[in-house]
């Protein structure tokens, strides 16, 4: 017995002044990293080999990461319900008794990107780093630090390079709000200054009150001077205060539709109705579009228009991973078709105004008709390409085939090729090999699409026309065919512009013919209510549809219903008439034409709200649990049912947590933020003890698995944001302010927590110096070198003055330079946990 009456027992345990106590040795013995759990393990693994019980725990680790990122999905549902709230402004129009009233957003953009959807993103780091100190009796471990600083090491490497790399060939996104980053780079640096400060030269080794309140107080700091500067507080301010612009509409009258509807289109429901019908016309210039496709495809293109947050691309990757809900659109392949060619160039159609063609400054390529049919046994036919509008230059483009239900070098040659007009070369024929096989086979078709060549240089000076993708239909008849309208009525709004006659060839296309119309006046009368007159439809060999466009007067004066008819005569070429031959168009006003447009408008909407990020009731949010893709089976692919059979019991689980609908969103908030800790709780034990059994620190376990499983979601959705966006903000520009927001609330406030709780003890907080203050200082050398890579990207021509893309060479040589940091950083700081650098 010494003097401080300790005495040390022969099974391991001692006695102190008389009182007795186990040693942890005694009590664990041979049962390996037992004790480094907090609520793992929940049974008695003794018996276990070590190899098994690594292999699980790692095989758990990966699992609980998917379940993190599901619950982070509804986390950010919740997020996205609250910051989307509006307030309603009225603004002065035409009409004196009607105001126009738009609704903005209250919450502040950089604020709710360094709030609530930085906390959103950055939620099981902190929690991690909190649940970490708690369970360790208020001292300081290595897992939730290493977390924080190699979660923040991934996403500035990998995630800048990913980003850098993937943009589409011979594009480039560049920062649009610098001001708000250049706020967020600096605090990102100081942050880990601070860090190394506090941890190395301040109070080496401990961690007092006051560091603690200052590195939490850094947080309010950067939200308010990050909104400062969004609000242009800082430097010279704009003769155009575009923040009182958006708040306040400093628009004319009926101006607001194109700038503040693009991002309001689907408040309280509503949506843009002579936007709607522009898109729609558009869309029916394809053939085979049903009002369903024409609906699908208005939300698609309303969603892509739309401005969104880092939150919805990384909601959108989650559920990509997971099997779930897509947050975009699912086309069909000949939807998708559609669409790319509605997209080939930069003024493609957008829900709002349809661009006008503009024939003195591009030259524009179609084709002649938009459908035609042959015979199987035709062998080769020619198919025009023509080109209007400008005319004195050389132009390209390309052509190829797309199987429908005839298919590629069983029903017809595929074509594939580059079609040059040399300068006042007005028309190109392009010469399709159709195979007879000799065996019957019902009518089919495929479909030949123009597109614009990639090189940005050749796609100068050109654009498509309306008909850039042709459908020809195989048939088994050689007849000239019958000529017939289409319907026997046709209803028009009167502000429609031109009404479009659809006329169709049918039971053969053999040959070219001709046929007459004329109007005939009925209560509509030419002149006054359309412009009227006679003219000759030609039909080309194997085309099968000709459209007959005649100018609507719009008078502005409210009056019935009108109409008057087209009558077709004379068909020559072999051809007859077919049984509607007379048609009649009524002149509608734009109360009646609304019974049609409510209900494109209800389809397109129901499309858009299938598509929000988060759930209203309890029904849609367990439905969606049930079913892969959310419930759309039809587009869900071999991946989707894995990755759902996978999650399906996450999903089930937290489906019963609130929904966002509930309170505003605010219940989902807490609810999920506790469902968060939890889960972190067990990831942190999965990843402590594995890296127990394997041999690794918890430092290394943290900046390596930890870090990565974390972090890879916001790797897809930055990924996703940098293609998509026209911008870089959401791509890199938020991942500085999220490594700042690590820092001040990761480590200060559970440090504020623990060194309050040791002051109350009277004892010092100490924080181990040596492995912490290599790692941030190693990290903060590095990340000013990144930081630099990409400044210098955006000035230097060399990169395409941008932050994302450019030339390749320099894009790829960037991309490899950040990653090759973030090995450098693993590595190091990685030896310096075993010692290497003493």
């Amino acid at each position: 017995m010494s003097d401080s009456g300790f005495i040390l027992e022969d099974d391991g345990s001692y006695t102190i002044n008389n009182k007795s106590y186990i040693s942890k040795d005694a009590v664990y013995g041979d049962y390996e990293c037992a004790d480094r759990g907090l609520l793992l393990p929940i049974f008695s693994e003794y018996t276990w080999p070590p190899e098994v019980r690594a292999f699980l725990y790692f095989m758990g680790l990966l699992y609980c990461f998917l379940g993190v990122a599901i619950i982070a999905d509804i986390f950010m549902g919740s997020i996205e319900k609250i910051t989307s709230k509006t307030r309603k402004v009225y603004l002065t129009s035409e009409k004196e008794d009607e105001p126009e009233v738009i609704e903005v957003r209250i919450w502040s953009d950089a604020v709710a990107n360094l709030t609530l959807m930085a906390l959103g993103s950055s939620a099981p780091e902190i929690l991690l780093s909190i649940i970490e100190i708690i369970g360790n009796d208020f001292r300081a471990g290595d897992l939730g630090p290493g977390t924080i600083v190699g979660s923040a090491a991934f996403n500035l490497f990998i995630i800048s390079a990913v980003c850098v790399m993937f943009i589409p060939k011979g594009e480039i996104r560049r920062i649009k709000d610098i001001k708000v980053f250049a706020v967020t780079t600096v605090f990102s640096v100081v942050a880990y200054l601070w860090l190394l400060i506090i941890v190395v030269a301040v109070s080496p080794g401990v961690v007092e009150v006051w560091e603690a309140v200052v590195t939490l107080v850094m947080f309010p700091s950067l939200v308010l001077i990050a909104w400062l500067a969004e609000k242009n507080f800082f430097g010279v301010p704009n003769k155009t205060d575009t923040s009182k612009q958006i708040e306040l509409g400093n628009f004319q009258p009926g101006e607001t539709d194109k700038f503040l509807r693009e991002r309001q289109y689907f408040r309280d429901g509503r949506l843009d109705r002579d936007g709607l019908v522009a898109f729609i016309k558009e869309v029916k210039n394809y053939p085979g579009l049903t009002d369903e496709d024409a609906a699908v495809l208005a939300a698609s293109k309303l969603v892509e228009s739309q401005s969104h947050s880092r939150m919805w691309y990384r909601v959108g990757a989650v559920r990509s991973m997971t099997g779930g809900r897509k947050t975009q659109p699912q086309l069909s392949y000949k939807l998708k078709e559609v669409y790319n060619a509605m997209n080939e160039h930069p003024e493609a159609p957008t829900v709002g105004e349809v661009p006008q063609v503009q024939p003195h400054k591009n030259a524009i390529v179609d084709f002649h008709s938009a459908s035609c049919a042959v015979m199987e046994n035709i062998g080769k036919f020619q198919v025009a390409i023509c080109r209007t509008g400008r005319i004195d230059t050389r132009v390209s483009v390309r052509v190829e085939t797309i199987d429908g239900t005839a298919t590629v070098d069983q029903d017809y040659i595929g074509i594939n090729e580059i079609i040059t007009f040399e300068a006042n070369e007005r028309e190109k024929f392009i010469d399709v090999e159709i195979i007879n096989d000799n065996q019957w086979e019902p009518d089919e078709e495929f479909f030949l699409k123009i597109s614009l060549l990639m090189d940005p240089e050749k796609r100068e000076g050109v654009q498509l026309g309306r008909i850039s993708i042709m459908e020809i239909t195989i048939l088994n008849d050689d007849e000239p065919g019958i000529v017939m309208f289409q319907k026997r009525g046709f209803l028009v709004k009167e502000s429609i512009g031109n009404a479009v006659i659809p006329v169709v060839r049918k039971n053969g296309a053999d040959g070219e013919i001709t046929v007459k119309w004329r109007t005939i006046d009925k209560s509509a009368v030419s002149g006054r209510d359309f412009t009227g007159g006679e003219g000759l439809l030609t039909f080309k060999h194997t085309e099968t549809l000709q459209n007959i466009e005649i100018p609507i007067i719009d008078d502005m004066t409210p009056e019935k219903d009108e109409h008057f008819e087209v009558e077709l005569f004379d068909p020559e070429g072999g051809a007859k008439l077919g049984q509607i031959n007379r048609t009649a168009v009524t002149i509608t006003n734009d109360d009646d034409f609304n019974s049609f447009l409510s209900n494109m408008m209800q389809m397109t909407n129901a499309n858009v709200h299938a598509l929000q990020v988060h759930h209203e009731t309890y029904l849609s949010q367990i439905k969606d649990a049930l079913n892969v893709n959310g419930g759309d089976i039809e587009n869900a692919t071999c991946m989707d049912y894995i990755l759902h059979f996978l999650t399906f019991g996450w999903k089930i689980i937290f489906a019963l947590v609130p929904p966002p609908g509930i309170l505003g969103g605010w219940l989902c908030f807490f609810v999920s933020l506790g469902v968060i800790g939890l889960l972190t709780a067990i990831v942190g034990d999965l990843a402590s003890i594995f890296g127990c059994l394997v041999g690794l620190k918890d430092g290394v376990t943290a900046i390596t698995f930890v870090a990565l499983g974390t972090s890879l979601p916001d790797t897809f959705a930055s990924k996703a944001a940098a293609v998509q966006e026209k911008y870089a903000d959401n791509a890199v520009g938020n991942v500085t302010g999220s490594n700042s927001v690590n820092v001040f609330l990761g480590l200060g406030l559970p440090w504020l927590i623990a060194a309050i709780v040791h002051v109350i003890r009277d004892e010092p907080f100490e924080v181990k110096k040596g492995n912490l203050g290599f790692s941030v200082g190693l990290f903060t050398g590095l990340s000013i070198l990144c930081i630099g890579i990409i400044l210098a990207r955006r000035f230097l021509g060399v990169f395409g003055k941008a932050e994302l893309g450019g030339p390749a060479t320099p894009r790829y040589a960037s991309g490899i330079v950040m990653m090759s940091l973030w090995m450098v950083y693993v590595l190091f700081s990685s030896f310096q946990q075993y010692d290497y650098f003493k």
